[in-house]
């Protein structure tokens, strides 16, 4: 097995082990599957779910895509090759309760040659409400996860997802952060393709025990009517940052990919209100002071 192969058929059983999961979690809705071709190369598997007890809105996709890269991508990433290979799995969860939080993680493996090929990837949270001992538990394993392969991973990764997942415009991060790595490969890291697709698959499978238990700590929280306001003002600013800086929605824009599996991360219903402005001292306002970035959870 060749090892494009190798990785593919590994994000596949991720994709398999998250969905099994989430819907054992949710415990009412079911993934809905779409299977997908790609014109010019490869194709996926898109998973749905919506109207859970839990899950308003997730999507849990799978993608082996293969071709010729377009020319703004080629000047992008500086190569000079047409062909190339790209595999992955990205998440976004959108919750029906204000107090889960919204969860995206994306893994994945571009391959041009032998001698240009990578790892990409991160996860990070995106909270309504910042509550901070389920933040410092998330970011606890995350560096868990990065601790088994090298010391400085995560203190870089958090680094980078801090200022990867910044709303510009809005001079905010779009929620707690947690990390964000690319273009991950042996020269830079001192680590073999193998062990840098172990670390891919790592980041992977801390998804299902992190959300779970985030899942499990919230779901039952109650809310009101204000609450649900608020959550749709903070998943407009999710779909702001989706729609203008996310390179993983440009990417797929750019190499024709399924445009239902590439805004598949928008939530299902978000607010724009005009100067919308938290009450003084609420727990609105509190998580606004909280989404910025260089703070330490760990």
């Amino acid at each position: 097995m060749m090892f494009k192969e190798k990785v593919a058929e590994a994000y596949r059983q991720i994709q398999d082990s998250i969905c099994g999961g989430l819907e054992v979690a949710d415990g009412k809705a079911f993934f809905e599957e779409e299977i997908w071709e790609r014109d010019g190369g490869g194709g996926g598997r898109t998973r749905v779910m919506q109207h859970g007890n839990v899950i308003e809105k997730g999507g849990v996709n799978f993608s082996a895509v293969y071709g010729k890269l377009p020319e703004a991508v080629k000047k992008a990433f500086k190569v000079e090759n047409d062909e190339f290979f790209a595999t992955g799995v990205s998440i976004v969860i959108h919750p029906e309760n204000p107090f889960v939080p919204i969860i995206h993680m994306n893994i994945r493996y571009f391959e041009m040659d032998e001698q240009t090929r990578w790892f990409g990837g991160g996860i990070d949270l995106t909270p309504h409400y910042v509550i901070p001992t389920d933040v410092r538990f998330f970011h606890y394993h995350l560096k868990q996860a990065c601790d088994q392969f090298k010391a400085d991973f995560y203190s870089k990764f958090k680094a980078q997802a801090d200022d990867y997942f910044f709303i510009k415009h809005r001079d905010e991060t779009r929620g707690v952060g947690g990390i964000f790595y690319d273009r991950l490969k042996p020269e830079n890291t001192d680590l073999s393709y193998d062990q840098l697709l172990d670390f891919s698959l790592a980041i992977g499978n801390s998804f299902l025990p992190i959300y779970t238990e985030l899942i499990d700590r919230n779901r039952d929280k109650e809310y009101h009517e204000f609450n649900k306001e608020w959550q749709y003002l903070r998943r407009s600013r999710y779909a702001e940052f989706n729609l203008v800086y996310d390179s993983g929605t440009k990417f797929g824009l750019e190499t024709n990919g399924r445009i239902e599996s590439i805004l598949m991360s928008l939530p299902p219903t978000a607010k724009w209100h005009y100067n919308a402005q938290p009450k003084p001292n609420s727990e609105e306002e509190q998580t606004l002071q909280l989404l910025k970035k260089g703070i330490d959870w760990v």
